[in-house]
């Protein structure tokens, strides 16, 4: 906000603004006390939407199996560099100590956290308005050429063109001040703003007052990918207050609230600072600071520090604060997506949304290694590494235009043959070098970095209990206490209305990182093949698919760079094979074709088991059947399969079970066609259920599960209630 003296349109935009975002504070105070108590009571997992905390967990390379292990660790340090995850020092990076931070086990940061502040603030620089109304502001570069700041700060293209933004306007390590340098803004080149969202974007001279390259200060990347934040999550802003040499609020200023447009986070900011990014522990940008949250009387007017109604005139330094409000990036982004702009002004609007090519000297260099030869855990986007938050001009960086998770499974196709050979999970031979490409090493790495966060959960389950009876008794019995039996119609709709209901957070489909270091693991810390009792150990599967995913993505780059690729369908069709040859060591006991791959099916983890790929194959998406002992099936090592049906070898009744539990949970899902589980074969599953029990390793699965998603397998808890459940609902 401008310090010196205001105009009268200036004096009533600031003053509606500071009453609109004080009006929006006060809307919300039932929802933050809300936040507040379960920061409290729960911690920052659980303040929040559980997608945006799942979307931030992924950002941060982990999920919801990693950080609740990480709440159920012992607290005492260990020899890991001080933090209180029992891991050896090669495990650790800022990303794992980042996690720690998250969930309030931490306040270590690693050193380069501070380096890399210290390279995003040179993006950020003072605005000075010159003539009436004139003033200071902050603002931050977006592109090559383009600044971003308030509306508030640069009304017009007017007013901008009287307007200049300083760079290194602060003090250096010696005390001293550096020589700031001074860039002009080119309205006329590109001017956008919008005083709803209280955002102004506008082009910056490509050289300095004294020819300074604008390039040498590089640009914040922005991103509309959700999970930057999440409620409870500590913010950092650098700003200058005041128009006063460059500060930063640090660490101390928590998010309080998230609306559908604006943010609102207690920090240490002061006029001049509208403008300025508000970053989170990763350097990303999370929202444009813009106003203060002022104390207000009864009718809704500002009140300065004295408890008197505060004027403009009084200045921004007598304004009682109750906190900040901050425009979310991602919805100022949205908006400028849709500005029609045409000639170069659309040409560096666009160039915000595709600058990222060129990573700073920081962010290009290659990774530390750990002991083992292998990338330690780091940022990452779901299966993609996190985009560096500052960027300078350097050489191009190739990014194929591709979103595909590495964690896909499709069973064979019945028709498809020969069949694979049951296969060794042994690695596989390296091929002869051949030049990496850019997008080659992100593969590579981005799957590195999934091996990484897997082990990490094993390495940390392994420090729990592996099924603590007393208290899962007491969660299986306060899970049903609205449920009552009796009418079998009724009591399936209610278990189906319990189940979607309770099934948060959703997690999409991940076996390297959620099936195998513990939800699938038996008391003897192996995995087993659910068809053939083969015994595994976590890393071996959780290599293995990495292979796979390897190969996997270095195929779907080929399809993308061949011009015989036509379009999305035969794109689809190409990869539906890929994934057909390629299986992971995961079955769906429920096949994917049978609900079209769609989520939250095929992420759920209750019908989600470790089986390696020669079995995986073999079943297909035959559904179950019980062959008479004289039937002449094929047979392999996990069961036996005819046109009709699969047996499994072993595993019967635990997916049996979990067949019950998906046709509950998703009524009306499968069964409408032929090759799909019919109704007459219900009978198969119910003796199945009946003939092999409920084990340890099932009641050890369910109360794992029921810890990452919510909700919980009424055939495992309850046995009894599979002949009272009337079934005949489920079918379309």
């Amino acid at each position: 906000m401008a310090t010196a003296e205001l105009t009268s349109e200036r004096k009533s935009d600031y003053l509606a603004q500071l009453t609109m975002a004080a009006a929006r504070y006060t809307s919300r105070t039932a929802q933050r006390e809300r936040n507040q108590a379960v920061l409290q009571t729960q911690g920052v997992l659980y303040a929040d939407a559980p997608e945006r905390v799942e979307k931030r967990l992924a950002r941060l390379g982990a999920d919801w199996a990693m950080a609740r292990a990480i709440e159920h660790t012992p607290t005492e340090p260990a020899s890991s560099g001080g933090s209180t995850l029992q891991l050896p020092p090669e495990a650790f990076t800022g990303d794992a100590l980042g996690l720690e931070r998250l969930i309030g086990r931490n306040n270590l940061a690693p050193v380069a956290f501070l380096e890399e502040g210290v390279q995003v603030s040179r993006s950020v620089g003072r605005v000075t308005i010159s003539g009436p109304g004139g003033g200071h502001g902050t603002g931050f570069m977006v592109s090559p050429s383009l600044l971003l700041t308030n509306n508030h700060v640069l009304h017009s293209a007017e007013e901008a063109s009287r307007s200049k933004v300083a760079f290194a306007f602060q003090d250096g390590v010696e005390g001293g001040p550096l020589t700031p340098a001074v860039f002009p803004l080119e309205p006329h080149r590109l001017f956008v703003t919008d005083r709803a969202l209280d955002y102004s974007l506008v082009a910056v001279a490509p050289q300095g007052t004294q020819g300074e390259p604008l390039s040498s200060f590089g640009w914040l990347m922005l991103t509309e990918t959700q999970g930057k934040a999440v409620i409870g999550e500590f913010v950092n802003i650098i700003q200058h207050p005041r128009g006063e040499p460059k500060q930063i609020a640090l660490r101390d200023n928590q998010l309080v609230d998230v609306l559908e447009r604006f943010l609102h986070y207690a920090s240490d900011t002061r006029e001049g600072s509208s403008g300025s990014p508000v970053f989170n522990d990763q350097w990303e940008v999370v929202a444009l600071h813009h106003s203060a949250v002022p104390k207000t009387d009864a009718e809704g007017r500002p009140l300065s520090v004295d408890g008197t109604v505060w004027r403009p005139e009084m200045g921004e330094q007598q304004l009682a604060w109750l906190a900040n409000e901050g425009v979310r990036i991602s919805r100022v982004l949205r908006a400028l997506h849709e500005v029609t702009l045409t000639g170069a002004a659309a040409r560096l609007r666009d160039e915000m949304f595709t600058a990222g090519l060129a990573p700073s000297p920081v962010e290009s260099a290659p990774p530390i290694p750990s002991s083992n030869g292998k990338t330690a855990l780091s940022a990452a986007n779901g299966s993609q590494a996190r985009a560096p938050a500052h960027a300078t001009e350097g050489a191009a960086q190739l990014v194929l235009p591709l979103r595909i998770a590495v964690g896909f499974d499709t069973p064979m196709s019945p028709q498809a043959t020969p069949l694979a050979p049951l296969p060794t999970l042994e690695p596989t031979p390296k091929a002869a070098p051949q030049p990496p490409s850019a997008a080659r090493t992100d593969v590579v790495s981005a799957v590195e970095q999934e091996v990484d966060a897997a082990l990490i959960n094993h390495q940390l389950a392994q420090k729990r209990p592996y099924y603590d009876r007393t208290a899962d008794i007491a969660a299986r019995d306060a899970y049903y206490a609205n449920v009552r039996t009796g009418g079998g119609d009724a009591l399936r709709r209610a278990l189906t209305a319990l189940l979607e209901e309770t099934h948060t957070p959703q997690p999409r489909y991940k076996p390297m990182r959620l099936v195998y270091p513990w939800v699938d693991l038996h008391k003897d810390g192996r995995l087993y093949g659910i068809y053939s009792a083969r015994g595994f150990s976590v890393e071996e599967l959780v290599r293995a698919d990495a292979t796979v995913a390897e190969a996997r993505l270095a195929r779907v780059e080929e399809l993308l760079r061949q011009e015989s690729t036509a379009g999305p369908a035969e794109f689809e069709a190409e990869f539906d094979a890929l994934e057909a040859s390629m299986p992971f060591n995961c079955e769906h006991v429920v096949p994917q074709s049978w609900f079209a791959k769609q989520e939250p099916m095929r992420g759920d983890l209750h019908h989600l088991f470790a089986c390696e790929a020669g079995c995986n194959s073999f079943r297909g998406n035959f559904p179950y059947f019980d062959f008479p002992d004289f039937d002449e099936a094929l047979r392999d090592a996990c069961g036996m399969r005819e046109s009709v049906g699969f047996e499994p070898t072993e595993g019967k009744g635990a997916v049996a079970r979990a067949t019950l539990y998906f046709l509950l949970r998703y009524p009306g899902q499968v069964g409408d066609v032929a090759r799909e589980f019919p109704g007459d074969r219900l009978p198969v599953l119910l003796t199945w259920h009946e003939n092999q029990a409920v084990t340890e390793y099932e009641l050890h699965r369910n109360a794992a599960i029921a810890e990452i998603q919510g909700n919980r397998n009424p055939l495992i808890d309850h046995p009894e209630w599979a002949r009272e459940i009337d079934f005949s609902g489920v079918w379309p």
